[in-house]
Formats: structure tokens, C-alpha cells, sequence
């Protein structure tokens, strides 16, 4: 049976990095954590970032594997009880998997696609909302154009999340990616879905419409 682990590789004491006057904020600040899941069935990248009123902070961040040279059904099984862990562990309100909108290599659409039912299906067992984006849409919103490159990703990541030097690996680095275009977009997000079930109640005939488109585990206080 496959030993598969969860790696941490980002370890944030957010506790710790919260000043007495934070702390007095908090009680009047809701503190929302998301979990970002870059899927895949070798190396399955999370990352979870909280926001507290305008900051956001990366908590937690790692990579679930598996091994290639295992049964498919036990890999599936490691990666599936290691996702509901995360659930579990985090206790998330949203989870955002990568959509995987274009791959070249059939098997490893299949396996990524398999990989990113499991994250579904684990975060509507644990009753959390679910998003999914592609990657240009993450580019898009963070970098501000859908073809940047892995390192500037990173760089503005770290940016945002106030990391001190770029998280890596990549698996990583799009997993908080996933999480942190989510909290910096609701509001458009919101206002997008609103204008689109507007756009749906209109009469036929009407005129044109644009349909829109549609580290260390800290935890909760």
C-alpha cells in the first residue's frame, strides 16, 4: 500500500505575527481561510491563505504525493484521505481547484483530472464552497496578463502574501496562487454573477447579451 505524506513546505506561526492591536481588531474582523489545490496525482500542491480585513497572509503550504511505481487505485485512495485531512486540519470556507483547461499529454490529463475530482468531491464533503479558475485566469488577476512565467507568478505571490522570498516549490506557489486570486477577486466575482443572473432573467428578443463566464497549520483561532 502506498505511504504517501503530506510536505510541508511553508510554516507561518500567524498567531505569532499578530500584534496586540491585531489582536484587539480581530475581535470585530472576520478571518477567512481558503485552501488552494493545484491537483495532481504525483505531486498535489495546497496552500492556504487567511485574509483579516485587508491583509492576507499565507498560513500553510505543501505538496501530497504519491508514488508513480503504485496500484492507481491505491494512489487515488492516499491522495483522497489526505485531501479530507486538509479539510479537516484547515477547516477552510472556500477551496479553489485548478481547472485544467488544456493538456498535451493524454494520461497526464486523465491523472490531473482524477486528482482534481478528489479535491471536489472532498471539499463538498465538508460543506465549503468551491471555485475553480484556469491558469491565465490566476495570471490574469494577480500578475496582470494570462501568459506570465512561473517565476513572476511566484515573485508576486510572495507580494502579496508578504513572504520574504518566493514560495517554492511551483506546486506551492500555485496552490496559494488559486487561493489568493480568490480572496482578491470576490467583489468582482460577485458583481459578475449578479450582472449575469440579471442578463438571464431578460425576455427573448431584448437585445444582445454578453452572458458572463461563468506553512506551520495555525488554524483558527
Amino acid at each position: 500500500m502506498t505511504t504517501g505524506r503530506v510536505r510541508a513546505f511553508l510554516r507561518v506561526a500567524v498567531r505569532d505575527r499578530v500584534s496586540a492591536t491585531a489582536r484587539h481588531a480581530a475581535a470585530t474582523i472576520e478571518r477567512v481561510f481558503v485552501l488552494g489545490i493545484d491537483p495532481g496525482l504525483s505531486r498535489c500542491g495546497y496552500g492556504v491563505v487567511t485574509r483579516q480585513g485587508p491583509e492576507l497572509r499565507a498560513v500553510s503550504g505543501g505538496v501530497i504525493s504519491t508514488l508513480p511505481a503504485e496500484a492507481l487505485p491505491d494512489r487515488l485512495g492516499v491522495l483522497a484521505r489526505e485531501l479530507r485531512l486538509l479539510m479537516s486540519e484547515f477547516r477552510p470556507d472556500a477551496v479553489v481547484v485548478e481547472r485544467v483547461f488544456f493538456q498535451v499529454n493524454a494520461r497526464t490529463a486523465m491523472a490531473t483530472g482524477m486528482a482534481a475530482g478528489l479535491a471536489l468531491a472532498a471539499a463538498a464533503e465538508a460543506g465549503c464552497e468551491v471555485a475553480q479558475y484556469t491558469s491565465n485566469e490566476v495570471k490574469q488577476a494577480l500578475v496582470g496578463y494570462g501568459s506570465a512565467g512561473k517565476e513572476q507568478v511566484q515573485r508576486m505571490v510572495a507580494s502579496v502574501l508578504g513572504l520574504s522570498d518566493p514560495p517554492r516549490p511551483p506546486d506551492v506557489a500555485d496552490a496559494l496562487a488559486l487561493a489568493a486570486c480568490h480572496l482578491t477577486g470576490g467583489s468582482l466575482r460577485r458583481a459578475v454573477a449578479s450582472a449575469a443572473t440579471g442578463f438571464a432573467s431578460l425576455p427573448t428578443g431584448a437585445g444582445p447579451v454578453e452572458r458572463a463566464r461563468g506553512w506551520d497549520r495555525g488554524g483558527r483561532p
